[in-house]
């Protein structure tokens, strides 16, 4: 293990639950400091208490990634805390269904703000630093959906398409100064959100994982640490190679 003022630090919003919080277990298991952001508190401070319990170096801050203050401040904490940051996970966001023809001006403000505003705030917050440094890794969590059609969610998967051309876009144009982006799109994933949204309806998650049992072509959905050792992937000095790439983690649903 590094020296602890060589250790990275990653900065992991909507980090408290789901595949942010798969990806702050997997980076504190190798041994980085994480800074998560998040609007659901309980369960960023539990997440964090389990960490520091186990001996993990974490931060919990509040952080609404649609207010750029936020997302400046999220990242202030992890450099002010430990004088750098290494890794982003633009992980949060949010989920609007129905056909265009329902959606109103609300509804595009509230996702646009989210999933595409939140995720350059982000990005923006960090830049920085990792200049300074001269290194650093962003990865975006875009979905399957932005390159797969569906008729369900079109403002959620709108705003997923527009982060991967957010991904390419900055890293052409800080490649050269150490700094790779990538993006990760998961397709259907077990995460909280689905667990407690079928619990709403008195379904187990052993009765939703049966459910959707033959998904893909790898017949089933993917569980939160397989997205998270992709994220590693990109994140770490494994992917030292890889930028400006979208890597689809979908059970081939995509194929």
């Amino acid at each position: 293990m590094a020296d602890i003022n060589e250790r990275k630090v990653a900065i992991v919003t909507g980090g408290g639950a789901g595949i942010g919080r798969a990806c702050v277990l997997r980076f504190v298991r190798e041994g980085m400091r994480v800074a998560i952001g998040d609007i659901a508190d309980d369960d960023g401070e539990k997440t964090c208490s389990q960490i520091v319990n186990t001996g993990g170096e974490v931060l919990y801050r509040h952080c609404d990634v649609a207010s750029e203050p936020d997302c400046m401040a999220l990242a202030g904490a992890a450099i002010e805390q430990w004088g750098r940051v290494d890794v982003l996970v633009a992980n949060a966001a949010v989920r609007v269904r129905g056909s265009i023809l329902d959606a109103t001006e609300a509804d595009w403000d509230k996702i646009v703000a989210v999933n595409m505003k939140g995720v350059a705030y982000s990005c923006r917050a960090v830049l920085p630093a990792m200049l300074k440094q001269g290194q650093g890794s962003i990865v975006i969590i875009s979905s399957a959906n932005a390159v797969v059609g569906r008729g369900d969610m079109p403002l959620y998967d709108a705003t997923k398409a527009a982060v991967l051309s957010l991904a390419r876009s900055l890293a052409a144009e800080y490649g050269k100064r150490g700094i790779r982006v990538n993006a990760v799109c998961p397709g259907y994933t077990m995460t909280d959100f689905h667990e407690r949204s079928a619990a709403a309806r008195g379904v187990s998650p052993q009765q939703l994982r049966e459910k959707n049992k033959g998904y893909g072509l790898l017949g089933r959905p993917a569980e939160s640490h397989e997205l998270a050792n992709a994220v590693w992937f990109l994140a770490s000095d494994e992917g030292a190679m890889v930028t400006g790439q979208t890597l689809m983690v979908d059970s081939g649903i995509s194929v």
